[in-house]
């Protein structure tokens, strides 16, 4: 067979390609998607949602029969990156399971409690947290307070879903999202975040 080296710096593994009669290397994360994982590994902003919105569209479509894992380790970010994430995965045909490694938190955390009922899943040592939606206020003061509506509208909307998807009341949502609460695995299951706190592996590479 034909050989080559791994490209030096470059997170890339050997794959062969349909087709191909020899081995190629290509990017991690892409070995990863056609193994069906996706990452939200980073800050959510507008490119990584982008990103994610597309592979959970391409992926669905490809077969929307074959369940989608998303592996979460963010500090959160755009409430509208967030709530555009969340919207595609109850909008693909495809089961989407989460699993949280690390950290879960503010917009993390939300997208973490979007996956499929009975498939939201912590691993034994990571964290999650919920807290509300910031906005900013400069400008003028008509800016300012049609920004602070608009603010307000997203935290109740966000917090009735919060409170559809873990069972809880929309006063206790309210409540712990203006104290910023941090949960361990087990309290975000007991919260009705994640529905597993796991040790063992849930996936493998097929050979």
């Amino acid at each position: 067979e034909k050989e080559n080296s791994m490209p030096i710096g470059v997170p890339k593994v050997s794959y062969r390609l349909p087709g191909e009669p020899y081995p190629q290397w290509i990017d991690l994360y892409n070995r990863l998607y056609r193994e069906r994982l996706i990452f939200l590994g980073s800050e959510l902003d507008d490119e990584l949602a982008n990103q994610i919105v597309g592979v959970l569209l391409y992926l669905s479509g490809e077969d929307e029969r074959k369940r989608l894992f998303m592996y979460i380790n963010s500090p959160g970010g755009s409430i509208t990156c967030g709530i555009g994430v969340y919207d595609t995965m109850q909008h693909v045909n495809a089961s989407v399971t989460t699993i949280c490694v690390g950290i879960a938190a503010s917009m993390a955390s939300f997208v973490l409690a979007g996956g499929e009922r009975g498939h939201r899943i912590a691993l034994a040592h990571c964290r999650v947290m919920i807290h509300q939606p910031q906005g900013g206020s400069q400008g003028q003061a008509s800016e300012v307070t049609a920004e602070a509506e608009e603010v307000m509208r997203i935290r109740r909307q966000v917090a009735q879903i919060y409170a559809e998807r873990t069972g809880q009341s929309l006063a206790t949502i309210a409540r712990d999202m203006d104290r910023d609460i941090f949960l361990s695995s087990v309290e975000a299951k007991e919260y009705g975040i994640v529905d597993q706190v796991t040790h063992k592996k849930t996936y493998a590479f097929t050979k």
